[in-house]
């Protein structure tokens, strides 16, 4: 079979394996959005609209709801770990866990609304550019240039969760913290001033952050203030002038960017601090009807969701909206990358019922 073909009559781990071996890192996803977009352009049932490398496939079968189900099509770098491989009920291989296990879900759920005429019409999103700054994302690009592709009444996003609910997501900010000496000859160091040395204090305010551990709609969440890179130095033989901390910060969906920002800047008071990336959190939304219902149907347990994830993008639009996906999150990006194929036939299994139907 052609390696860029998708066969949507194939089980979901045999379609989750054919993603997984088209190569698609961030900015490069053509081929696999064109192969999702063949293989849905095939179904009847759908109208496709596409952007970029972004694929949205809709039903209209005027249900009084609507769901949107979306999932990134790109993967973090290579590490040796493709292409996929089975063995003994697991998958491994780059993009098995995060998100493709998803992809495949949703490819199945979509090729089988025709026969299965479900209770709710469906929106299907495969986006570009999630595992990059958040200016390519394929799913924030649509919330500004077609929110009406979006609208729906509940969405979900199938990144990976061990296969329950996890609400809301944290936020994330990156900022630069820079010292600044004075440079010198280092046979004569006393002529200047280290800047590297001057950010000994920097991190040790960052060893000593005590996080923030809210508790929001019964879920705790649980921040995190950590340097994450560090860059200076001219020469060997010159002390250098400028020293830049980067700093992450993982805040709770309790929090604004504003609040965020002003939490970062106050932290490191006396410092030059620039703000280079951020993203807003999302609140759980647990008390919405329909988030509750969906909750319920898929067995009731939810977790909060560390990290940040597009359900942020849809608490902008005012849908609510949960991750709900194949695969533990603590081996995305790993190398030995991989999702059990019972997680996959759950998830698949678990929607379809939800979704309901005459299949």
């Amino acid at each position: 079979m052609d390696s860029m073909k998708l066969d949507l009559s194939a089980d979901v781990v045999t379609l989750t394996q054919q993603l997984v071996d088209i190569e698609s890192v961030s900015h490069h996803e053509e081929a696999i959005a064109d192969a999702v977009e063949v293989a849905l352009g095939s179904l009847g049932h759908l109208t496709l609209t596409r952007r970029g490398h972004t694929i949205v496939a809709r039903t209209d079968l005027g249900r009084p709801e609507r769901v949107v189900i979306a999932g990134h099509l790109d993967t973090v770098p290579l590490n040796d770990n493709l292409p996929s491989r089975l063995e003994d009920g697991v998958l491994h291989g780059l993009g098995t866990c995060d998100m493709k296990g998803g992809d495949a879900v949703m490819l199945k759920l979509a090729a089988d609304v025709a026969g299965n005429e479900p209770e709710r019409d469906l929106t299907f999103v495969f986006y570009e550019a999630e595992e990059v700054d958040s200016v390519h994302n394929g799913l924030r690009k649509l919330t500004e240039s077609d929110p009406d592709l979006l609208a729906a009444d509940f969405a979900i996003l199938m990144e990976p969760s061990n296969a329950v609910v996890e609400a809301g997501c944290q936020g994330t900010m990156r900022v630069d913290v820079r010292t600044t000496g004075e440079r010198s000859h280092s046979a004569r160091s006393w002529k200047g001033v280290n800047a590297i040395h001057l950010a000994g204090p920097v991190l040790a305010r960052l060893n000593d952050y005590v996080a923030h551990k809210p508790t929001i709609d019964g879920l705790t969440y649980h921040e995190g203030l950590n340097a994450t890179g560090i860059r200076g130095g001219v020469a060997g033989n010159v002390i250098p002038d400028e020293c830049v901390i980067e700093v992450n910060f993982r805040f709770a969906p309790d929090r604004s960017e504003a609040e965020a920002e002003a939490f970062v800047r106050d932290f490191f008071e006396g410092y030059d601090v620039t703000v280079t990336d951020m993203a807003a959190g999302a609140l759980p939304g647990l008390d919405r009807p329909a988030a509750k219902a969906f909750v319920e149907a898929v067995g009731g347990e939810v977790n909060p969701k560390f990290g940040w994830t597009d359900v942020a993008q849809f608490t902008k639009l005012g849908i609510p909206a949960v991750n709900f996906g194949p695969g533990d999150p603590m081996f995305a990006h790993k190398q030995d990358e991989h999702v059990p194929t019972a997680h996959l036939e759950h998830c698949e299994r678990v929607l379809k019922d939800w979704l309901g139907g005459t299949a």
